[in-house]
């Protein structure tokens, strides 16, 4: 038993403390996740929507924090009973995530590991049975020496971490919008990619009785009459990493034409009724000097054409606006409003609108 309280331990706290590190370093991201589960649609759980950044931050920490405290040996009965409420908590999540197919990642590693909702359900799975060891078997974890001390400047160094990352960006990216990423090659299908392979269930009224015909894409052959066809995937097909980036305006798709300008600023406001009004102001400055230097200005955006046009009154926005899906725009960047430095359709900067003096122009 205390040899497998010794693995258990290591293996819970390291995962715990990985996992929580991948989404403390982008905690906005991990909110947006959260907002996806307190959606309608899944747990129905609207109020919790306004605070879903603040619930992402304490999570995160939280789980950082639990995973120190089970590698020290600090507090062995706090922490154990604080992991085996939490994954109980995880795993009707993930399964509930599975079974309804409702959300197709759970996040739980970030963007750095995807995992489908039943790899995420197996996962927490095999978790609660080595939590499970470590709560019969608790009375075998002692604390290290110095492990109060270590514990809270862990927890001093994620409210700082949380703090730095929210007010800038994240220090690691492991979006397909990194600095250095060229958009359109990231939405190239590969020769010889795998393609998406569906099932048809077509239905005929045939002398007066109802006839089903399953194929995988071919309309059959029947001597009756269409009644109506049922549509599931058998397999997922080669998906890009970027595969809904658009930059529309009026209808018309200008994303060939604008990923061609050798020196496109792009201003993200992925809500404008959410953007900060002093990170506006700043960006409207960047963008002016930008003009100056020889650079093609646009905004990015979700909202629609008459959520912005009283802003762009109200503080000067004197360039035109692109629509881009919501998902995609709070993907790009994690700040709102945002600041992109596009060569060629080349990611060569991203900023937070924080941080917009550290913008360096081109010559």
């Amino acid at each position: 038993m205390k040899i497998a309280v010794s693995v258990a331990r290591i293996l819970v706290g390291l995962l715990f403390l990985i996992s929580g590190l991948i989404k403390l370093n982008d905690p906005v991201g991990f909110s947006f996740k959260l907002e996806e589960y307190f959606s309608p649609e899944v747990l129905d759980m609207a109020f919790l929507l306004p605070f879903a950044l603040q619930i992402a931050v304490l999570l995160v920490i939280f789980e950082t924090v639990l995973g120190v405290m089970l590698l020290l040996g600090y507090k062995p009965k706090f922490t154990v009973w604080s992991l085996l409420l939490m994954i109980i908590f995880f795993t009707f999540l993930t399964f509930y995530s599975a079974y309804f197919n409702k959300v197709t990642d759970c996040g739980c590693f970030g963007d750095a590991i995807k995992l489908t909702p039943w790899e995420s359900f197996s996962k927490d799975v095999v978790l609660l049975l080595l939590i499970l060891v470590l709560f019969f078997g608790r009375k075998h974890i002692k604390p290290l020496k110095y492990a109060g001390i270590i514990t809270m400047a862990a927890l001093a160094l994620c409210c700082w971490y949380a703090y730095h990352v929210y007010n800038h960006l994240p220090v690691v990216d492991f979006r397909p919008y990194k600095i250095g990423k060229n958009i359109e090659q990231g939405m190239e299908i590969p020769e010889g990619a795998p393609q998406a392979v569906y099932e048809y269930a077509w239905k005929f009224m045939v002398d007066g009785h109802e006839k089903v015909l399953v194929t995988t894409g071919d309309y059959p052959t029947v001597d009756g009459e269409f009644v109506d066809v049922e549509t599931s995937l058998l397999q997922e097909g080669y998906l890009p990493p970027i595969h809904d980036f658009t930059m529309e305006r009026d209808g018309v798709d200008y994303t060939e034409e604008l990923l061609a300008e050798p020196l496109l600023m792009v201003i993200v406001a992925r809500v404008i009724d959410n953007a900060d009004g002093e990170g506006l102001k700043g960006v409207i400055a960047l963008a002016t000097k930008a003009k100056e230097k020889g650079y093609r200005v646009i905004g990015l955006s979700a909202s629609n054409k008459e959520q912005l046009a009283s802003y762009k009154k109200q503080y000067g926005l004197d360039f035109d606006f692109y629509f881009c899906d919501l998902t995609t725009v709070k993907t790009i960047v994690r700040s709102n409003p945002g600041v992109l430095e596009l060569k060629s359709g080349t990611i060569t900067q991203k900023l937070h609108f924080n941080d917009v003096e550290d913008f360096e122009f081109e010559n």
